[in-house]
């Protein structure tokens, strides 16, 4: 019995009138993710990077262009304040820089330094390595079907509400 298998059963017992099936999933995915976001922590610490960091470094890596801090936020689902905090600290550490626009420099815009693009492509490779590694238990065509499933998950998600 898994640690979310624990939860429903004990919510069963003091809520029986409850339906906590949804737990078994939902709280399946939340617990894999908080792994999931320790381990890379723990292996990126070395670093001196924090996966949230490491998001926002490879969010500019693969945009390919300079992104304005609300387009990270975006794309990282992190907030303002976290994104401004990440940015100055990978600024101090000269692995990202901000410049004004020509036109406004009320707007901020956000690139890769040459030691960050260093740093995105000589860990990248390294979390897609750890990233497999935890897929390793299922064959190619459950990964297919667990990644149709989640995806479908995630667009409910990520859908606006009404």
């Amino acid at each position: 019995m898994d640690f979310t298998e624990q939860v429903v059963a004990q919510w069963a017992e003091q809520r029986p009138d409850l339906d906590v099936s949804p737990v078994l999933v939902v709280g399946r995915v939340m617990r894999i993710a908080a792994a999931l976001t320790a381990a890379s922590d723990t292996n990126l610490a070395p670093e001196g990077l924090t996966r949230g960091e490491f998001d926002l470094l490879t969010a500019l890596r693969r945009a390919g262009r300079a992104l304005r801090p609300s387009e990270i936020t975006t794309v990282t689902r992190a907030s303002a304040a976290a994104i401004t905090k990440r940015l100055d600290r990978l600024a101090d550490e000269g692995l990202v820089e901000r410049t004004g626009t020509e036109r406004d420099r009320r707007v901020v815009l956000v690139t890769l330094t040459p030691a960050g693009v260093e740093t995105v492509d000589r860990l990248f490779p390294r979390q897609l390595e750890r990233d497999a590694g935890v897929l390793a238990g299922l064959d190619a065509d459950e990964i297919a079907v667990l990644e149709g499933l989640l995806a479908r998950m995630l667009r409910t998600v990520e859908a606006p509400a009404l």
